[in-house]
């Protein structure tokens, strides 16, 4: 997989995003699940603006607007951090919240992603723990373009994933030992949108295994487009180690937050906010109703092709 020849930094289309202001002078890059469940219709469950289908005393609407989005995001965090969940997963669009993939420009769906990660951290993480959490960006050039824009004058530690080389026309990265990366003092990860260059996960995944298992430490990965493997958008002959992931990393991980709608006549939403159940939904005028919930999380396919359309 080829990574662009023009740094991430330099190239930034000026589009606007819904309820987002983002910098100029950035252009990133701009993928579906696969796991065997047994789907349950549920009669009562109906979600709007104002009310959320229940789990126990819990409730939770579909939000309507990034703002209620982030406080919906930093509560499930907290919730699952109660839980001692140590991989999470957070998933949204930033192209709008009725937004697909591919929707906006590459480069405004990661620097949306970049501004919506700075004001979660801002809600989610104490001011005493700032310096004690570091944000992993995918290359070393959007940690420099981070610094100087969207972070400018944070705490937070800033960090990167793979370090481009001479060679990077041709798909090749610097190889970033992650263990030389992490401090002892460091007590929280936050990945952020690790999905454009196939190695990054697979870092993602060393950095889980050297420095979060067996310790305290917790790691989120933000907007990280894992349907992507989840689905076999990368072919495991192709890709092993990628694949392997769905068998090694992800059955650890917890999907705390998470939004994916769906386009067409059959058209509607998957949408949970943990320790809530998955939801699927459908917007009947500037309502959502919830049409199915099961546990434990359906694939897409069965989704688009099972669930909404016999709703």
């Amino acid at each position: 997989m080829l990574l662009s020849s023009t740094p991430t930094a330099l190239r930034f289309p000026n589009m606007a995003v819904p309820s987002l202001t983002f910098p100029k002078g950035f252009e990133f890059r701009s993928f579906e699940s696969k796991q065997s469940v047994s789907l349950r219709k549920v009669v009562s469950c109906s979600v709007s603006g104002d009310s959320g289908a229940s789990v126990g005393n819990y409730n939770v609407p579909f939000p309507t607007d990034y703002d209620q989005l982030l406080q919906q995001a930093r509560e499930a965090s907290e919730l699952a951090l109660k839980d001692r969940k140590q991989l999470m997963e957070i998933e949204f669009p930033t192209a709008g919240l009725d937004s697909v993939p591919g929707d906006g420009e590459g480069g405004i769906e990661m620097t949306g992603s970049m501004q919506l990660i700075r004001e979660f951290c801002d809600l989610f993480i104490k001011s005493e723990k700032v310096i004690r959490t570091r944000i992993f960006f995918p290359e070393a050039n959007e940690v420099t373009f981070a610094r100087g824009s969207v972070f400018e004058g944070a705490s937070f530690k800033l960090d990167y994933l793979t370090k481009p080389s001479f060679f990077e026309d041709f798909g090749f990265t610097e190889k970033v030992k992650m263990a030389d990366r992490v401090k002892p003092e460091d007590e929280l990860f936050v990945v952020a949108y690790p999905y454009f260059n196939v190695n990054e996960m697979l870092v993602v995944e060393e950095l889980y295994r050297e420095a979060v298992i067996n310790t305290d430490r917790q790691m989120i990965i933000f907007n990280g487009e894992l349907d992507r493997i989840r689905s076999g958008y990368y072919p495991a002959f192709f890709y092993p180690k990628l694949a392997a992931l769905t068998k090694t990393l992800f059955p650890k991980m917890e999907t705390v937050y998470y939004i994916h709608n769906f386009k067409g006549r059959n058209g509607g939403t998957l949408f949970r906010s943990y320790p809530g159940p998955w939801k699927v939904l459908r917007r009947v005028g500037n309502k959502h109703i919830c049409l199915h919930e099961q546990d434990s999380m359906p694939t897409l396919k069965e989704v688009a092709l099972d669930i909404l359309p016999s709703a």
